[in-house]
Order: C-alpha cells, then sequence, then structure tokens
C-alpha cells in the first residue's frame, strides 16, 4: 500500500501532464482582461485539479436560483437542466465561507443525499459522485460567483482540495479585475450616451487639435464639412485666423493658456449661421501637468447662436402659466424684436401684440423685451431635440 507522500508524488507527476500550476496562473490573469477567456481556463483547472468537470456559476442566496457561466466536460443538456430545475436540489442551500474547498459530505448526510433527486437525476448520469465546491468572491453579495469541479467516480479527496485552493486567491484576484472593468466600461458607455444626447458639438483635442473623441452632435458638423473639418486628423475650422487662435490655445507648452481668459470663439458657416465654440481644460492634465501626444488637453464645445423654442416653450409655459398665445408672442418677440414685425408675423394687431406683452412681463417677473430673450435662453433645452 503506497504511502500518503509516495501517492501525491505520482498524482503530482500525472497531472503535470495536464499544466504546471504557473500555466493556470497565468491563464487566469489573462481571463481577468479579456472575459471570454474563462471558457479555456476551466478547461486547465479541471484538468489541473483531476476532475471530470469544472464550471463557475453563481446562485442566489435567497431564490437558490443557480446559473452557469463558463464550464467544461459537462453535457451542455446538464447544464440547461440545472439552471432550469435542479438548482434547486443541489445540496450547496448554504454557501461556504469564502476560499473554503467543501465537497458533498461536508455539506449534508451523504447517504441521504444520494437517495435525493439532485444525485439520482442530475450527477449519477453523469458519471459523478461527488463535487467540490468554492466560493471565490470575498463580497457580501447575494449571488456570489462559485466554481464547482465534478469528480468523476471517486469522492473529493485532499489532493484535489489542495490543488483547488492554491487556484482561488488567483481567481478571486481576476474575477475582481473582470468586474473593475466592466465597471469602467459601464460608467464610460454612460459617459458617451450622455454626451451625445446633448445638441452641442464636443471635441476632446489633444495638443496638436488631434480629436481624442466626439459626440455624435460632433460628428454630424464635421460631415457637413462647412464650419468644422477635418484634415490629417486634426480639427480645423472654416476662418483661417480663428483656426490659428485654436492652434495657440493648444500649442505645446501652453497648458496653462488653455484655463486662463476667456477662451470662446466665434465661427461662421457659409450660409452666414454663427457658431460659438468654447474652450474647457480638462483637469486631470492640469493636475499632473505631464501630458502625452495621444491624450486630450481640451474640450471644444461647439454650438450654433441660436435659440431653440420649441424645446422650451412648454417648460416656460409651465413654469409661468403662460398661454399658448402669450408664448407665441413671447418668442416672436425674442426672434423678431420688434412690436409691427411682431404683429405682421402672427397675423395679429400691434395692440393685441402689446397687450399679449403686458401680460408676459407682469408673468415672468421682466420689464424689457432683451430680458425676454435672456429668459428664454436660460430656459433652452441642452438637449437634442
Amino acid at each position: 500500500m503506497f504511502c500518503r507522500a509516495h501517492r501525491r508524488v505520482l498524482m503530482d507527476g500525472a497531472m503535470s501532464k495536464a499544466g504546471t500550476l504557473s500555466d493556470v496562473i497565468e491563464n487566469i490573469y489573462d481571463a481577468g482582461l479579456e472575459p471570454a477567456l474563462w471558457n479555456d481556463v476551466v478547461v486547465r483547472i479541471r484538468d489541473f485539479v483531476g476532475g471530470k468537470a469544472c464550471g463557475l456559476f453563481s446562485k442566489d442566496s435567497i431564490s437558490k436560483f443557480g446559473l452557469t457561466h463558463y464550464y467544461c466536460g459537462a453535457d451542455p443538456d446538464y447544464i440547461r437542466l440545472y439552471s432550469e430545475t435542479y438548482c434547486r436540489f443541489d445540496p450547496l442551500s448554504s454557501l461556504p465561507p469564502y476560499g473554503r474547498v467543501a465537497s458533498i459530505p461536508d455539506l449534508v448526510d451523504y447517504d441521504e443525499y444520494r437517495r435525493g433527486r439532485f444525485y439520482q437525476e442530475w450527477l449519477k448520469p453523469q458519471g459523478c459522485n461527488d463535487a467540490a465546491n468554492v466560493v471565490l468572491e470575498k463580497s457580501k453579495s447575494s449571488r456570489p460567483i462559485l466554481m464547482t469541479v465534478l469528480s468523476g467516480k471517486r469522492m473529493v479527496d485532499e489532493e484535489m482540495r489542495r490543488r483547488i485552493a492554491l487556484v482561488v486567491p488567483h481567481a478571486n484576484r481576476a474575477l475582481m479585475i473582470n468586474r473593475t472593468i466592466e465597471s469602467r466600461q459601464a460608467e464610460a458607455t454612460a459617459l458617451a450616451e450622455t454626451l451625445n444626447g446633448l445638441a452641442a458639438g464636443i471635441f476632446l483635442l489633444d495638443a496638436a487639435c488631434r480629436i481624442v473623441h466626439a459626440n455624435a452632435a460632433g460628428l454630424r458638423m464635421l460631415e457637413s464639412d462647412d464650419v468644422l473639418r477635418l484634415i490629417g486628423g486634426q480639427l480645423v475650422t472654416r476662418d483661417a485666423q480663428v483656426n490659428k487662435i485654436l492652434r495657440e490655445i493648444f500649442s505645446v507648452g501652453s497648458h496653462a493658456a488653455i484655463a486662463g481668459g476667456d477662451r470662446s470663439l466665434s465661427l461662421i458657416a457659409h450660409d452666414g449661421e454663427r457658431y460659438v465654440a468654447h474652450v474647457l481644460p480638462l483637469a486631470s492634465v492640469m493636475r499632473n501637468g505631464t501630458q502625452r501626444s495621444s491624450e486630450a488637453v481640451a474640450a471644444l464645445f461647439v454650438r450654433k447662436a441660436a435659440l431653440s423654442t420649441r424645446s422650451s416653450g412648454e417648460l416656460l409655459a409651465r413654469s409661468f402659466n403662460l398661454t399658448p398665445s402669450e408664448i407665441r408672442v413671447l418668442f416672436a418677440v425674442v426672434e423678431l424684436a420688434g412690436v409691427s414685425e411682431v404683429a405682421q408675423s402672427l397675423g395679429i394687431a400691434e395692440t393685441t401684440v402689446k397687450t399679449h406683452l403686458k401680460r408676459v412681463f407682469a408673468k415672468t417677473g421682466t420689464s424689457r423685451q432683451a430680458d425676454l430673450v435672456k429668459l428664454a435662453a436660460g430656459f433652452s433645452n441642452p438637449l437634442n431635440d
């Protein structure tokens, strides 16, 4: 009869053919950066620990619903059956603490378990008698990630437990990396969607005015190839003088100039439409004082110098209890200024315009037409209509 040490030597030699621990760890951290690689990792873990099948799954501690994320060595039909039916009969009803490798006899009475549905209908038909389970996350999530290794005909032994335990801390860190990357990607996606909802064009530019990122409105401006253009990857304005000023602001070594003074530019399209551009330094650049040429140093906000009455009319009406006729007069005054021009545009008498205008002044607490322009501009919707 072999002694325990001799048996371990034989097992180490046999399992080394399936890959060393360092090979497994290397692949685990690769999966930390690219989650799709977990499909290959579970194969390597299974071979390293000497199991028949291996999988990563999450199980809700309350509903007992289990969902397998990555697996190998098991029939896909059994994976589906587990989620649909047998997760409720899984002896893993209460999760062991993080890092503790628990086999089925550690969790329930084994003889009683063998008479139950989980063993008779799910585990035994797969040619397995036991399974090793371990929680891979330290968080107190109600649905932590676990790893299960089905051991085949033999029971889970100390050597399998030891090998699984060697893998756990690395799998834990890789999963933390996965979650961090997912969180950052979600934040970036939410930010991009928010920026795309703005009516103003937004461009993140590096020191050479190369575009690092542009929102949807900015891309539309570039597509029109008018007030702004993209030449050789650089943002260029239609006006040569404005273009020179823009480059001076963004020139290498002039980051402090970006933050100082009024960095506003006036742009004119070929049809005479006016646009206003504002330069905003990126705080991270100003804090660390260093910058690589491939990174954005500032943001350029570009919007048409026109008031959108469609988006703010309803809000103004609700805020000041203005009637539809009063709103029409208010915006006509904003766009046309003169009472006679407003009367002619709306097809009403000047006295009627003056009456509505008097009521608008009273309701909004203003006294001049210039005040109404400011008020309407303040209620203008910055989002795309």
